[in-house]
């Protein structure tokens, strides 16, 4: 007689990168449910950003992921210019593809090597991140930073590149490009990664509209949809390029439209530097900006970035939202793990490549009535110090 007994994934384990928590209901090594639970390293920087002023807050959204920072910046400074009206000139917004391609490229590096180690496979995972390095050298090159790089601001960018960094630049993308063609040979025909990802979290087309999937989760599952192609933003209305699909809508699919999007994202750097106009790099801008609203969308390397900002003509927002792309590809894969083994949980989580940090929100709800209540900071630490 079989029976389903409940299993705790995080939210401290191996597998995760980040504090988070998953309840499987499995009947032996089969799971037959799954309970995601967010809100373990909640940070509050929505709230925080009504305190700081526009440009202050440039520097707290971009920690709001280290990996996907630029995207995060990038995705803020257009939603204040979209609120004033501010118009970027053409340099900057190709050197903002520029340097948000380049975080691509990282991104999607890094999550390839994860993948591979959390597999257990530990030779490709350091032949990724020896790849992935060079490209956080571009980085710090261009921007003066490998991680944080506060390269984006408000009216255009921060820095300019000369024909020296061109050339450098250039000349680690051929590599790159040489060893990314390598890897992704290598993904498309070794048995045992094969095996781990193929016909692993299979999330079918039209479950992945119907669920709101975004990024290369969706992608993988042959969606076509990619906000730079089709709400473009920067430069990418001018520059052409490919959106990546993949037919098989498993975890390898998912894996395979990012090294795929690598070779993309250096195309799309070649022909911006080919194609870069002259001209300045920003527009000024003045402390305090106009009421209203502006709303901006990106394509982060996980899928589709919105923020949302309003003003009420002050030096600091009345309100930030943002919505990353984790907390819509979370509840999107949640049901594929079903049917699967325990030890399938790393290959198929990992594929959405998720980042818990950007996604969790706090909800306050009265456990007895469960009325939803709204706290300010004050009342917050009352009751912490009253405990």
């Amino acid at each position: 007689m079989s029976y389903a007994v409940d299993l705790l994934f995080g939210p401290q384990h191996p597998a995760l990168h980040e504090p988070e928590r998953f309840r499987f209901k499995v009947d032996g090594e089969i799971i037959v449910d799954v309970d995601v639970k967010i809100g373990f390293i909640h940070r509050g920087i929505e709230k925080l950003a009504e305190s700081k002023n526009f440009i202050q807050n440039i520097y707290l959204t971009e920690r709001i992921c280290g990996i996907c920072n630029v995207a995060h910046t990038l995705c803020y400074v257009q939603a204040v210019e979209d609120m004033a009206g501010i118009e970027v000139p053409e340099r900057a917004k190709y050197l903002r593809v520029i340097v948000h391609e380049l975080n691509r490229i990282h991104s999607h590096l890094l999550i390839l090597g994860v993948a591979a180690e959390l597999l257990g496979w530990e030779t490709e995972f350091m032949y990724l991140w020896r790849d992935r390095e060079a490209i956080m050298d571009i980085i710090e090159d261009v921007t003066g930073n490998r991680v944080t790089s506060a390269f984006n601001t408000i009216g255009g960018v921060r820095r300019d590149i000369n024909n020296t960094q061109k050339e450098r630049m250039l000349k680690v993308l051929d590599k790159v490009e040489k060893d990314t063609r390598f890897h992704k040979k290598v993904l498309e025909e070794d048995p045992l990664y094969r095996e781990r990802m193929v016909n692993m979290g299979v999330l079918k087309t039209r479950d992945a509209i119907e669920r709101c999937a975004v990024g290369p989760t969706a992608r993988g599952s042959n969606v076509d949809y990619d906000v730079r192609a089709h709400d473009p933003y920067a430069a990418y209305d001018e520059i052409p390029f490919n959106v990546i699909r993949y037919k098989e809508c498993d975890s390898w699919a998912r894996m395979m439209v990012r090294v795929d999007e690598t070779l993309e994202s250096i195309n799309i750097i070649r022909y911006a530097l080919k194609h870069l106009p002259g001209g300045e790099i920003r527009v000024k801008v003045p402390p305090r900006l106009p009421a209203g609203e502006g709303l901006s969308r990106v394509e982060a390397p996980r899928g589709e970035l919105i923020h949302h900002v309003f003003c009420k003509g002050d030096v600091k927002p009345y309100r930030l939202k943002v919505r990353t792309p984790t907390f819509a590809n979370i509840l999107a894969i949640a049901p594929t793990f079903i049917g699967h083994t325990i030890a399938d949980v790393p290959a198929i989580l990992v594929s959405i490549d998720p980042c818990f940090s950007c996604t969790d929100r706090l909800t306050f709800v009265d456990v007895s009535s469960g009325k939803v209540m709204k706290l300010s900071l004050g009342e917050i630490k009352r009751m912490y110090w009253s405990r």
